[in-house]
């Protein structure tokens, strides 16, 4: 029995002295001792765990023989199981301790360097002179370009679209930095959603990831899928698929040259397939491409400029040069529209690199986005500073992608981390004087919303945004959707962002100083 006893003594001390806690590695981070030390625990539980059936089967033996006698030394198993189990759990409290002092000592290091870019107020006041539109002359000028543009396109594609098994194509509706006045880049940007509805005699139903009743996987946050069925199939529907009319009866919704065989065939090709009713992306981008050429062919004759697919993966990424060599970048967007809501599931963004997977649509709130930097503009000082905190931001983070390439971060990050702190700050922090201070804190917020892993959209489950926006009580209410929730598990990804935002901090002042001193005549197009 004490032999027995010895040995538990023996593990218990192995478990202290080989404790990953109290040996960590010096060039590893946090996160990393985390992981190293769950595994580690693991391997030492599962050790322990073979000892003690070992001792638990050999004092049950001693026991049998030795009898009564053996009573108390059967108790000193449990006292010594006892000191175990507390000297573990002392281990595992310093375990958090350690952590949580490493954690504010990072968080420390972060503010520290957050703090250590230079930005010199006469750089940034000669840069915001250069690069924003104090006039928005030049932007007002564009956009009307664009949209002009867009109203021959769509209205060319809707002439070489089959009626009666195409998509209906109806009006588009401007969103982005562009129609929000605070893009610099270059060359300019419109991005354009375009409404789509299914031709007749199909309907639409769209299922959200918030919703109840909703099947979209937990993985596809965000998005939603769009179930496709005849008219008639819901309650209030048409009644002239079910029943027969008659020769000299009429249905005002379909004409008589309708058959059953159009309608099938419209259905399937919708479809991602037969088992599942649901509108295929895919299909639809494709489709979308397709009849956007043969559009451009209808009225190319009546330009003089010349209009390219920039991006193959992405329907609708147009690139228009003129002769004198420069050029505008538009992007169409296919878009199903939330019924009575200016809430879209589009086909894509833009400026995302990971879209979801057919039949997964993702969840456009641009509208109510530009309404919310309105109302809150109306609050804010005259000439305040939020814009052109934007706009230095944006810049930087473009500047620095062409030295180390993309990552996870977009300029709708940049974006959603200034709503918040619209939110978040007093109106009168905003003024033009201060904006080093609020350039700060965006950069700021960034990199704790990266450490954390952690990026809420700013309206989806949002106390703070006003009632003056509409927002849809379906997003009031749902749970905070996280941006950053992808970098989770890639792990490569999200080492490599971190990377780009700490470069991009050590080059800010660099990379103002190399573009502030250009002529401040704003932009030409």
């Amino acid at each position: 029995m004490q032999g027995a006893i010895a040995r538990v003594c023996m593990v218990v001390a192995a478990a202290i002295l080989n404790h990953p806690s109290l040996f960590p590695q010096e060039n590893e981070t946090v996160v990393e001792q985390d992981e190293e030390l769950m595994v580690r625990m693991r391997e030492h539980a599962e050790r322990l765990e073979k000892e003690r059936a070992k001792l638990e089967t050999e004092l049950s033996q001693v026991d049998e023989k030795e009898g009564d006698d053996g009573s108390e030394e059967g108790y000193s198993w449990y006292f010594w199981g006892a000191v175990s189990f507390v000297v573990f759990l002392a281990i595992e409290m310093s375990r958090v301790d350690m952590v949580e002092s490493d954690t504010r000592s990072l968080d420390e290091d972060e503010e520290l360097s957050t703090g250590a870019v230079v930005l010199d107020k006469d750089i940034l006041s000669s840069f915001c002179d250069r690069w924003t539109y104090n006039s928005s002359h030049d932007a007002g000028r564009m956009r009307e370009f664009v949209e002009g543009f867009a109203d021959d396109l769509l209205e060319s594609l809707r002439s070489v679209s089959d009626r009666e098994a195409d998509m209906e194509v109806g009006d588009f509706v401007g969103m982005g930095s562009m129609f929000e006045s605070w893009q610099v880049r270059k060359p300019p940007t419109c991005d354009l959603v375009v409404l789509l509805s299914p031709p007749d005699p199909l309907d639409f139903q769209l299922n959200l990831w918030c919703e109840p009743w909703s099947d979209v996987p937990p993985d596809r946050q965000g998005c939603g899928t769009v179930q496709v069925s005849r008219f008639g199939d819901h309650e209030g529907g048409c009644l002239c698929g079910s029943a027969n009319l008659g020769e000299d009866m009429l249905c005002l919704l379909h004409s008589k040259s309708e058959t059953g065989q159009v309608v099938e065939r419209n259905l399937d090709e919708l479809l991602c397939s037969k088992q599942k009713p649901l509108l295929a992306k895919d299909g639809v981008m494709k489709w979308f491409q397709v009849s956007l050429t043969k559009a451009w062919g209808r009225i190319s004759h009546k330009y003089d400029f010349e209009v390219t697919f920039h991006r193959l993966d992405a329907p609708g990424a147009l690139k228009v040069r003129f002769p004198s060599g420069k050029a505008v970048m538009v992007n169409i967007i296919p878009a199903i529209q939330l019924v009575d809501t200016d809430a879209y599931l589009v086909s894509h963004f833009p400026s995302e690199n990971d879209v979801p997977p057919d039949p997964f649509w993702s969840l456009s709130l641009a509208v109510y986005e530009r309404n919310l930097l309105k109302h809150v503009a109306k609050l804010l000082p005259r000439h305040s500073c939020h814009l052109h905190c934007l706009q230095v931001v944006t810049f930087l983070h473009r500047k620095q992608t062409t030295l180390t390439g993309g990552t996870a971060l977009t300029n709708y990050h940049w974006k959603t981390v200034l709503l918040h702190l619209l939110l978040l700050n007093k109106p009168s922090e905003w003024t033009a004087d201060k904006t080093e201070s609020r350039l700060r804190d965006v950069l700021g917020f960034m990199r704790g919303s990266l450490r954390e892993k952690r990026l809420h959209h700013v309206l989806i489950g949002n106390g703070r945004v006003p009632p003056e926006i509409q927002l849809p009580e379906t997003f009031r209410k749902a749970a905070p959707l996280n941006l950053f929730r992808g970098l989770v598990l890639k792990r490569d990804l999200y080492v490599a962002t971190v990377r780009h935002l700490e470069e991009m901090l050590s080059n800010a002042a660099m990379l103002l100083q190399e573009y502030a001193p250009l002529s401040s005549s704003g932009l030409d197009y």
